[in-house]
């Protein structure tokens, strides 16, 4: 009887061999690509069911963003397009998705609005030519970097840049989104920037961003910024910094949100990178105030503390308002309050010695910029306006406060060391410092076809070379 229990209970017992294929098709589409693998290897019938082209169209979409077009394209199956992809691009695909879907959207939205940027892009590099990159710098690239050049290898060297522009009535900065042998060109082993990579380049001010190979110097790795020299330090390898990200996945995605979303306004085709809180907006009657604001590290320094910003303003009178209401701007007034609670007040007439007149469904639009010795401030106040029909008639327009605050900063290593520390260097380092090459500088040299090719400048500068390899830090010392 027992044995009959017994031969009853196997014969009864459930195997996944016997289930039908919906069901197992069902499990097996929650499984990542490399349980699905590890599946295959379980039994034939699973090794059948693990090929199901649905279930790699999913995967592919996932993880490289195919598409059904690509998949016809190519000729394989999705199964076998997957190992393709995971061939070449395997050792990113934490990262591929999300900067592959960052390009895709930029692309997307520069062809709409700033289209002459398109064709500046390049191709992606190849896998050797990144490693030859590494060899070239002897510092390993990180995978986010990695992954997005071989997605569109930075973009040709000219203007407007990819990475947003600035101007100002006597100042421009356009950014330009260094392709990887550009910057491997202005890598940097000088004391002060020791194992720091270019990320952008800016014609007109010689600036900046870089990105930080290796933890030294007060630097944390792979975390993006500004260099900032410090004025008031003996040592010229003391050199604070404007951070600008964590890491290249977060500078680069964080910047693209902000494109796309409209955060930085399109302006005669470039991308102004001005920031404007939502709520930062003020309606008195039919006349509408917003206000947008920008921090230009090219003419800030942290030691001494000089902040310069930017702000962008926007006057709109409301379409349906009735012509009687056209009015003209008289005067501004403000109130600056710093972080460390000092208060000014400033009036003067006109706005950048405008006096705008304001007609229904009319926009007046203009920029002006401020200095402050603290990081952080805000400004207030209100137009003093008067109506076209009745000059008598005088009213104020409120202007929302807006916050102004610069990026977070840090200071180099060599602020935190003994004075004396810092000087004592050997003859032979002495000898290192008179060769190593610049990093604010880069001189700029045109062939026949107009490209331009960064080439590092000498520490031995005489006076026509200063024309070419200005710096932003030279840039400061003449506007800030």
């Amino acid at each position: 009887m027992a044995a009959t229990l017994t031969m009853a209970a196997a014969t009864s017992e459930l195997r996944v061999d016997h289930l039908p294929s919906d069901p197992l098709l069902h499990i097996l589409s929650f499984l990542d690509f490399r349980d699905l693998v590890h599946c295959s290897y379980v039994s034939r019938r699973l090794n059948e069911l693990s090929k199901h082209n649905p279930l790699w169209r999913a995967l592919c979409s996932k993880h490289w963003l195919l598409s059904d077009v690509d998949r016809l394209q190519s000729g394989v199956s999705w199964f076998c397009l997957f190992k393709q992809y995971y061939r070449d691009l395997g050792r990113y695909i934490q990262f591929y998705p999300v900067l592959k879907r960052a390009w895709e959207q930029l692309k997307s939205f520069l062809q709409q609005r700033c289209p002459r940027m398109i064709a500046s892009l390049k191709e992606g590099a190849t896998e050797v030519e990144l490693n030859d990159i590494e060899a070239q710098i002897g510092c390993r690239l990180p995978d986010d970097y990695r992954c997005s050049y071989r997605i569109h290898n930075g973009q040709k060297l000219v203007i407007p840049g990819l990475m947003g522009s600035m101007s100002l009535s006597n100042h421009y900065r356009s950014e330009v989104l260094l392709d990887v042998e550009t910057a491997a060109g202005g890598f940097q082993q000088r004391k002060g920037m020791r194992r720091c990579l270019p990320l952008t380049f800016c014609f007109h001010t010689g600036l900046s961003q870089y990105m930080a190979l290796e933890p030294a110097e007060g630097r944390r790795m792979f975390e993006s910024f500004y260099p900032c020299p410090d004025q008031t330090a003996q040592d010229p390898s003391a050199i604070d910094m404007f951070i600008t990200g964590s890491c290249f996945l977060e500078w680069f995605t964080t910047y693209v949100h902000n494109v796309v979303t409209g955060e930085y306004p399109i302006i005669r085709d470039q991308i102004f990178r001005y920031v404007h809180d939502k709520g930062c907006v003020a309606t008195t009657d039919d006349i509408t105030v917003s206000v947008s604001t920008s921090f230009l590290p090219e003419l800030s320094s942290v030691h001494p503390p000089h902040f310069f910003f930017t702000y962008r303003i926007r006057i709109e009178m409301s379409s349906s308002a009735s012509p009687e209401a056209a009015c003209q701007l008289d005067s501004r007034y403000w109130k600056i309050t710093t972080s460390d609670g000092n208060v000014e007040e400033v009036q003067g007439p006109g706005v950048v010695g405008e006096f705008p007149v304001m007609t229904p469904g009319k926009v007046h639009e203009y920029a002006s910029c401020t200095t402050f010795s603290t990081p952080s401030e805000y400004m207030e106040g209100h137009y003093t306006f008067h109506r076209l029909a009745n000059k008598e008639e005088v009213f104020h327009v409120a202007i929302p406060r807006f916050h102004m605050v610069c990026p977070p900063f840090r200071e180099p290593v060599v602020r935190t060391v003994n004075p004396c520390e810092c000087f004592i260097w050997s003859e032979e380092e002495e000898e290192e410092e008179e060769e190593e090459v610049l990093v604010l500088g880069a001189s700029c040299c045109f062939n026949q076809k107009a490209s331009v090719v960064l080439e590092a400048g000498s520490r031995r500068q005489d006076a026509s070379s200063l024309s070419d390899v200005i710096g932003w830090f030279g840039f400061f010392v003449c506007f800030g």
